[in-house]
């Protein structure tokens, strides 16, 4: 008499719970494009010099990009809601650190390395999950997820700003804790209902690109020469206007349009590559930054710095959703979250490239002129690299 092996229920996959997870850690995390608001009254109360300061966002751009990369050691650890919500509680423990510092040493390491590598980890934890679930639609769905940063920023800024007026940035600082403990907490449970995992399941023996291969080199030397021209308008966007003769509120209006801008730009990034294959969706917003670039260079004036930036960051913002849609396309769902994290090497590199480089020209020169031409040649060598890559993934057998 032979006894029935008893059958294991189905496992539920949430695709919409997984998004709302990413959703709601990575908004305020993207807070820390907010950093500008809190520079002042940090200044003015620890009599901490600007250029100091300064390293704190850097150091928080280094320690996101490492908890990226390190991010895909971890996916064996621990189930994915357990990850989620330590990442998170480290995240908030780091602004927390901030929020009672005393001095730049407690700010480095509160806001620079701890909250930026735990909010790196979160980032790729969210983000793999998301693409262990997802059929179709890869592109639009990552272009999404990139996006979140820059909405972030634009719902913490005015929020910040009036908080530091109210009660002072260290009440600033614990609010951001305490949202960022309650959405670690939310992100988890949505997690877990997701029936997210991290790695891939026993006998899946797809595979696609070398993850360290030419096409990864490509994608990341395509992501960054884009990169490096879309953070220096997105960093100095208010003073390149104010160079070219912008009034004080043009300036502020185009910074603020900008990371909107970008915002949409990167979900529309990844909807291209939906469509159209990726090397020709990056040539083509190359193509549109290297225009706006040209465009401030030969006729200089208030209106045509604020167009010609705003097609900078658009074109930016579309590689960067054509980069996150195209890692799904080109690597299979298990490989994501250690492609994207490496690839994030390249943000970093860009964030401390073209943007530091044109504050200096800039106090060398007082302008912008020459930063711009710099920015249109990575633009032009760009395109030439986005048109090396495949045209094919390994979902269509490429």
């Amino acid at each position: 008499m032979s006894v029935a092996t008893p059958t294991l229920p189905a496992r539920a996959e949430r695709l919409w719970a997984a998004l709302l997870a990413a959703t709601l850690m990575n908004l305020p995390l993207g807070s820390v494009y907010s950093f500008s608001v809190l520079l002042r009254p940090i200044e003015q109360e620890l009599a901490i010099p600007r250029s100091a300061l300064s390293l704190v966002f850097g150091l928080c751009t280094v320690g996101f990009t490492v908890g990226s990369v390190c991010a895909a050691f971890l996916f064996r650890v621990a189930p994915a809601p357990i990850l989620v919500l330590a990442s998170a509680l480290v995240a908030a423990g780091g602004i927390v650190m901030a929020a009672t510092a005393t001095g730049l040493t407690q700010l480095l390491l509160g806001y620079g390395i701890v909250f930026g590598t735990g909010g790196g980890v979160a980032y790729i934890l969210l983000q793999q999950g998301v693409n262990m679930l997802v059929r179709r639609r890869q592109g639009l769905v990552n272009g999404y997820i990139v996006s979140l940063y820059p909405m972030g920023a634009m719902i913490a800024t005015p929020i910040f700003h009036a908080c530091n007026e109210a009660f002072g940035w260290r009440t600033t600082l614990a609010g951001l804790a305490a949202v960022l403990v309650a959405s670690g907490m939310a992100a988890a449970l949505l997690a877990r209902h997701a029936g997210a995992r991290l790695v891939a399941p026993a006998g899946n023996t797809t595979t696609g690109p070398a993850i360290l291969g030419p096409t990864f080199f490509k994608l990341s030397a395509t992501f960054f020469l884009a990169a490096a021209a879309g953070l220096m308008v997105l960093s100095q966007a208010r003073e390149i206007v104010a160079a070219y003769g912008g009034a004080a509120a043009l300036a502020v209006g185009a910074t603020t349009g900008l990371t909107g801008a970008i915002a949409a730009a990167r979900i529309g990034g990844g909807w291209l590559v939906d469509r159209f294959a990726v090397p020709h969706v990056m040539c083509g917003a190359h193509a549109l930054a290297l225009c706006g670039g040209l465009l401030v260079t030969l006729l200089p004036s208030p209106v045509t710095a604020v167009l010609g930036l705003g097609m900078i960051g658009l074109g930016y913002g579309f590689v960067s959703g054509a980069t996150a849609g195209g890692i799904g396309l080109y690597w299979r769902p298990a490989d994501y979250g250690r492609v994207a994290g490496r690839t994030y090497v390249a943000w970093c590199l860009a964030a401390v490239s073209l943007p530091v480089l044109a504050g200096y020209l800039f106090d060398m020169t007082r302008e912008y002129g020459t930063a711009v031409l710099i920015a249109a040649g990575a633009n032009v060598a760009g395109m030439a690299m986005a048109l090396t890559m495949p045209r094919r993934g390994w979902r269509e057998g490429g």
